[in-house]
């Protein structure tokens, strides 16, 4: 039976709209907090977000829910989804929270849920918990109602732990560095952390008032962080998205680069050093034939998932590897964190651009991507199952056979169906690409 509340990246929606509610909020603390209370032993949560103007609804009512169970709440306020992964597991917290929408506009918002490791929850956990949200649960009394308190050091340890993933003695003197933080959950530790190794800053997206996280800028919207790069002389550019756990870049000469080139930079770099783990790089099923094709003249596979960066990390996990990422931006270095770390990401490029002396448009422009083409179709997913929808999609596949592929899916966070294709014949993936979306359109 499929989950009603958690989809690919924990809970998200509307802010106040039909499910994400402060009620509902409440009741996933209260069951999320039901769920991982067992031992003896005084129970914690630490709960972070992003620069939301829910944020401060969301977090209050997660905190009553786990207090009214029993649990202690630290909150940390705005903080970048890594940093909660990373505090969770370093404050010996039973479960984290971090209340983000990710990339999507400021009246969305989310809840993800790390476990005491400091990773996502498991499926079993999440089913857990739903089945608690929709029962009775037993209340805390007397003295065992839980506290609340906010500490103020959790950037500090954050940015510590962040620098130590930067090589030991390196810094980056004379590196001029323009970061998109997009007004989001990164704002305070993004720069901090890159002025403490020595660049010089250029900022955009530094000033959150509630409502402007990802408007126009960040890892989604980067074309105004180019402008910014080309104009200041910037040797790269930067951009994070909301919660920070992704990654684009820009190189010097304002080109944008996504999660594909990035991976194949650092594999490169760790491959070279030894420290690439598992032979492979995992992905996902939209990264590019490009990427593939690279990897595999350095002599390593590319494994790929369904997408979303969870199931990126469980294929890490299940074949030993240590480095895996997506196109969009989310980039998992294994050996430095749990989850997609935008910022430790974007140090391992730092590294490579400083050790190098290249440009960085000599650097990050490994290979030339096969010309792939992705369209969104708003629509509701039980279009796919329409028959002229699944012929147009056979007709498709049969068209690209032995030349590329064809991917169709729905959106794990929108009402979309993505239509995406690639091949070496430019003109062959935009017919097919088109043909199937008119289908799903006629479909809708």
């Amino acid at each position: 039976m499929g989950k009603r509340y958690f989809g690919t990246d924990g809970i998200r929606g509307l802010a106040n709209g039909d499910t994400l509610t402060p009620e509902l909020a409440l009741k996933v603390g209260q069951a999320a907090g039901t769920h991982f209370l067992n031992g003896g032993h005084r129970h914690r949560v630490l709960i972070g977000k992003d620069t939301r103007l829910s944020g401060y609804m969301l977090e209050q009512a997660l905190t009553a829910g786990f207090t009214s169970v029993g649990m202690d709440v630290v909150q940390v306020g705005p903080m970048p989804t890594p940093a909660v992964a990373m505090l969770t597991r370093e404050m010996r917290a039973d479960l984290g929270v971090m209340i983000s929408a990710s990339h999507n506009p400021f009246h969305d918002n989310g809840i993800k849920l790390f476990g005491p490791d400091g990773y996502k929850l498991s499926d079993a956990d999440e089913a857990a918990i739903e089945a608690l949200i929709g029962g009775a649960i037993p209340l805390a009394r007397d003295q065992a109602i839980g506290r609340a308190r906010r500490i103020d050091d959790a950037r500090g340890r954050y940015i510590h732990a962040v620098k130590a993933s930067f090589p030991e003695g390196a810094r980056l003197d004379g590196l001029k560095v323009a970061l998109d933080c997009a007004n989001g959950a990164a704002y305070r530790v993004a720069p901090e952390a890159l002025w403490e190794l020595g660049a010089e800053l250029v900022t955009l997206g530094v000033e959150p008032n509630g409502l402007n996280i990802n408007e126009g800028c960040g890892s989604t919207h980067p074309e105004k962080l180019a402008e910014k790069v080309r104009a200041s002389g910037a040797d790269i550019g930067i951009a994070l998205d909301g919660d920070a756990d992704r990654l684009i870049l820009v190189d010097e000469a304002g080109r944008i680069v996504d999660g594909d080139q990035i991976l194949a930079l650092i594999a490169g770099s760790l491959a070279a050093a030894g420290r690439l783990r598992g032979g492979a790089v995992v992905a996902t099923v939209m990264s590019n034939l490009g990427l593939e094709r690279h990897l595999a003249g350095l002599g390593l596979a590319l494994l790929r998932t369904p997408v979303g960066d969870r199931h990126v990390l469980a294929e890490m996990r299940a074949r030993g590897c240590n480095l895996g990422g997506e196109q969009s931006g989310h980039m998992i270095l294994a050996d430095h964190a749990t989850t997609g770390d935008g910022l430790v990401a974007a140090l391992q490029v730092l590294a490579v651009l400083v050790a190098d002396g290249r440009p960085a448009s000599e650097v990050l422009h490994l290979f030339d991507p096969v010309p792939q083409l992705l369209r969104n179709v708003r629509a509701d997913p039980r279009v796919l199952e329409a028959a002229p929808v699944r012929a147009a999609i056979v007709a498709a596949e049969r068209a690209l056979h032995g030349h590329g592929r064809l991917l169709v899916r729905k959106s794990g966070t929108e009402p979309l169906i993505r239509v995406m294709a690639e091949a070496d014949d430019e003109a062959l993936v935009t017919r097919t690409v088109e043909e199937v979306c008119e289908a799903v359109r006629s479909a809708a």
